[in-house]
């Protein structure tokens, strides 16, 4: 009986570590680290993480519940184009932002904006992203519960990264000019799902 126990949690924790380190692998530079390290550029960090992690934490329970059968339902165009939207309102929004003196204390929005706002960024993005795909596929052939831990661990590890990337980058980068980068930056991902939708 031991013995089986055993054998069962050293698969268990292959399946978690596999996980892990396919998923942390693919999502090193992805599309929403870049998220991740521009929202903390701007805010308060602690919204920027958590809103990723529950995000995360969501995406890849369906991913386990649903498996690929998830980005059947909702046609790829019409994830792209509501991404498309969201990214160009944002993008737009941080170009037109005026430039602030540095000694004034910058605005902030408020926790619970930032949170919605990474949320629904990453959200939106990440549906039927490779990752999510590849969440589903372990999960048809390892444990369900192993493969969900070990890929949301990895995604909120590169989170993470990019939170503490993005902290750093406020330190050395003036406001105005990180505005107008952020701006650049999210017009560029709103172009590139603009691709998807035509």
């Amino acid at each position: 009986m031991n013995e089986i126990a055993s054998t069962n949690l050293i698969e268990w924790m292959t399946a978690a570590a596999s996980a892990f380190g396919v998923i942390f692998l693919a999502e090193i530079g992805d599309k929403s680290q870049l998220v991740c390290m521009t929202l903390a550029a701007r805010h308060h960090h602690t919204p920027v993480l958590a809103g990723s992690i529950v995000a995360f934490m969501v995406l890849n329970t369906l991913a386990v519940v649903f498996g690929v059968g998830l980005a059947l339902w909702v046609p790829e165009q019409v994830v792209a184009g509501v991404v498309a939207v969201l990214f160009g309102i944002f993008g737009i929004k941080s170009l037109l932002a005026k430039e602030e003196n540095e000694d004034e204390e910058v605005k902030e929005l408020s926790g619970h904006s930032i949170f919605v706002t990474t949320f629904l960024m990453i959200f939106l993005a990440e549906m039927g992203d490779k990752t999510q795909l590849a969440v589903a596929g372990m999960a048809s052939t390892l444990p369900v519960v192993a493969v969900w831990l070990g890929a949301t661990l990895a995604l909120s590890a590169t989170s993470a990264l990019g939170v503490i990337a993005g902290r750093k980058l406020l330190r050395r980068i003036p406001l105005h000019r990180l505005h107008q980068i952020s701006g650049v930056f999210f017009l560029v991902l709103a172009a590139f799902a603009l691709t998807k939708v035509f």
